[in-house]
């Protein structure tokens, strides 16, 4: 038997959160400097990988662009 997700409830206790806003928006500066560094291109099918897990850091150093599917697995 399978579980009905419960969206409204899962965003008003984890998306929401300062803590979640501040790391979401972290990433998405990430993705911006990649633009505009010429790394990916908007609506490309990659994403901004953090090495070290660390939203907070943007170093270049930390920073490598996969497939979203590699980078959303668990093998990285």
């Amino acid at each position: 038997m399978t579980r009905v997700r419960n969206y409204k409830r899962e965003y008003a206790t984890y998306h929401a959160s300062k803590e979640q806003k501040k790391r979401r928006a972290q990433r998405n500066k990430a993705r911006r400097q990649a633009i505009r560094e010429g790394r990916v291109k908007k609506y490309s099918k990659k994403d901004v990988h953090h090495k070290d897990k660390n939203t907070a850091n943007n170093k270049k150093s930390n920073l490598r662009i996969l497939s979203r599917k590699k980078n959303r697995s668990n093998k990285i």
